[in-house]
């Protein structure tokens, strides 16, 4: 049976530990400007644009109490050689390390946790960290890529590729020893994962999707079941044996290019505006998010001043929406219509 609406919502039950901790009054926001996982640069101020755009007041409009942390300061290394093809390990080690603990301390505060990337390489920091307060999480990556490549089937050697590789314990074998990544173990099964919005991913992708039996959406299901249907089964996926917390990684590449035009690898066929909103509206509904990323915004790649502001409008309506914005307005709670005055008190006023 599909979990969905208010039947699902009954079924909505409190978390252990620190995840059972009411969220809905508490954001924290986290900057990542990090760049180092692939070979673009500009992504490093995806932070300050979306900032810019409007999220903190966006957020404190939906009567959440922000805390926003401000942004990371990462420590790059000077000297750090490709090892087997791999671009800069120890930075990207070293910056996920840093962010690992930073995301555990706000989540183990008991605040709903918003990354702000930076690039997807900055996810293993990220869930890691959710996973160490929380560590029954499930994942839900929205993406045009499915970043599961290893080091050994990567074609780039761009760690934003390979994230998703670090985390699942079935791919633990597969994994050689990076420098800079000693202190990850992995964390999550094949199980725990669900992707929506493929459209391109490498062969070596595929096989460990199909060899492990990774449940995800293709952007040819999205056109074949509906957004609804695919996250009916999304949800019966990760939540109909347990109730447990929601990690979302979102990547704005998800989207169209023609919607979020500023990001570094662009793939035509993307999710419409309708579409990547739902994911997140449905997502909040679950009462289950706990944590969520909002990665790949890079305005140094923007054509214009317009294609910078239009992606990074689309990153905040993101956000919000996985927070509680609805399409129907955002609005205070009235209790009662107010009663029409009869002529009498209106002559006296």
């Amino acid at each position: 049976m599909a979990l969905r609406g208010p039947s699902f919502r009954l079924l909505r039950t409190q978390l252990s530990h620190t995840c059972q901790q009411s969220r809905a009054q508490s954001v924290a926001v986290l900057g990542a400007p990090f760049s180092r996982g692939q070979k673009r640069r500009g992504v490093e101020h995806g932070p300050k644009v979306i900032r810019d755009a409007g999220l903190i007041d966006r957020l404190s409009g939906l009567d959440y109490s922000v805390h926003d942390f401000g942004d990371l300061n990462f420590h790059h290394l000077e000297k750090d050689d490709p090892y087997m093809d791999v671009k800069f390990p120890r930075n990207v080690g070293s910056a996920n390390k840093m962010l690992s603990g930073a995301v555990s301390r706000a989540v183990g505060a008991g605040h709903t946790l918003v990354m702000l990337g930076g690039d997807h390489s900055l996810a293993i920091g990220s869930v890691s960290g959710h996973a160490l307060q929380c560590p029954d999480l499930c994942l839900i990556w929205v993406d045009a890529h499915a970043d599961i490549n290893t080091p050994m089937t990567s074609p780039s050697g761009n760690l934003h590729g390979q994230p998703v590789a670090f985390m699942l314990k079935e791919l633990q074998d597969k994994m050689p020893d990076i420098p800079g990544f000693s202190w990850v173990k992995p964390f999550l099964t094949s199980r725990d994962l669900v992707y929506i919005g493929l459209r391109d991913v490498d062969p070596g992708e595929y096989h460990i999707l199909k060899n492990l039996g990774i449940q995800y959406f293709t952007m040819r299901d999205i056109d074949r079941l509906g957004i609804q249907r695919v996250m009916e089964v999304t949800f019966d996926h990760l939540l109909a044996r347990k109730q447990r917390p929601i990690h979302l990684s979102f990547d704005i590449d998800a989207f169209d290019p023609s919607l979020a035009p500023a990001t570094g690898t662009p793939v035509n066929g993307g999710l419409t505006y309708r579409e990547g909103i739902y994911i997140t509206e449905e997502i909040h509904n679950t009462g289950l998010l706990s944590a969520m990323d909002l990665v790949e915004v890079n305005p140094v790649l923007g054509a214009n001043s317009e294609a910078v502001e239009a992606t990074a409008s689309l990153a905040v309506d993101v956000i919000a929406s996985s927070l509680g914005q609805t399409r129907e307005g955002a609005h205070p709670s009235i209790d009662e219509i107010p009663a029409v005055k009869d002529d009498t008190e209106q002559l006296r006023l």
